[in-house]
């Protein structure tokens, strides 16, 4: 990847790790949680959107709507996930299982299916940061399999799952289709919120996403501005780089997620976990190459 490339991903990495870290923090209601950040983001980042698509002459739009709404569907289906794993597991287990399987999916069909050509030390560069987050991923494992029935690694799978979906098709939208990164955000921030909207159709469910807002408004504010951002500067990494690279770049996110899980949670086996996110960079030094 070129320097530029690069930066960008980790930028976005450790915003990523900050919001993650910031969603932990919320207890239950998970649809109604992602559904709150959601419109936050929206709001925040919908204008902005409108302004650019004006100034471009409300070029694409059909196009861009179809591919922002199938969009909002794959990312509503992973905030809602991710917050359900995080409900039922440790951060260290879940956050890493995640960002491993979600790269290595990705990757697979990347070069597999879609064909996309990159350097053999790019894709050794790739598993290294997969292998790396393993590591991190299996320090917390062995507490959760005999405490919980190792929830917190069928959570991150399925985390990652979703993670390879919406990153196969957002590539496929800015690169193949050409859509502007801030717009399509913003678009289907969007329909993030407006197809999460039925959730709350009950008076209980309404009632319990204002309690939601009284008691985590910091929270859904901060998430609202990171991880809109956070992902607009992985899409714009996608449009010079191959989604082969830019998809286990993005994990560099492990570093920073996993100390400050064991800073702010008290999670435990930090030199283990410390010792996978070293392998992880190791990983981004041969994407970057």
């Amino acid at each position: 990847m070129t320097a530029t490339a690069t930066a960008l991903v980790l930028v976005a990495a450790v915003l990523h790790a900050v919001w993650n870290v910031a969603a932990k923090r919320v207890e239950g209601g998970s649809r109604v949680f992602v559904w709150c950040y959601a419109t936050a983001g929206a709001l925040l980042w919908l204008p902005v959107g409108l302004v650019l698509l004006a100034r471009d002459g409300w070029q694409d739009v059909p196009q861009l709507l179809l591919a922002s709404a199938v969009s909002g569907l794959l990312h509503n289906v992973y905030g809602i996930v991710l917050n359900t794993g995080y409900a039922r597991a440790d951060l260290s287990v879940v956050y890493p299982t995640a960002r491993g399987a979600g790269p290595l999916i990705t990757m697979g069909v990347a070069l597999l299916v879609l064909g996309e050509h990159v350097e053999p030390h790019h894709v050794a560069g790739g598993l290294v940061v997969v292998a790396g987050v393993a590591v991190v991923a299996g320090a917390g494992a062995p507490k959760l399999v005999a405490d919980r029935g190792g929830a917190g690694l069928r959570w991150g799978v399925y985390t990652g799952a979703t993670i390879a979906a919406y990153t196969l098709w957002d590539g496929f939208a800015v690169t193949t289709l050409g859509l502007d990164p801030v717009v399509y955000f913003a678009f289907f921030a969007a329909w993030q919120s407006i197809t999460l909207t039925p959730v709350l159709g009950g008076r209980a469910r309404r009632a319990e996403a204002r309690d939601m807002v009284r008691r985590h408004l910091r929270e859904i504010v901060l998430i609202g501005v990171l991880s809109p951002l956070a992902y607009i500067l992985v899409l714009v990494a996608m449009q010079t780089a191959p989604i082969a690279l830019v998809a286990p770049a993005r994990e560099s996110s492990i570093v920073v997620g996993t100390l400050l899980a064991w800073w702010l949670f008290k999670e435990p086996r930090p030199a283990a976990k410390i010792a996978g996110s070293v392998v992880v960079v190791a990983g981004i030094a041969l994407l970057s190459v």
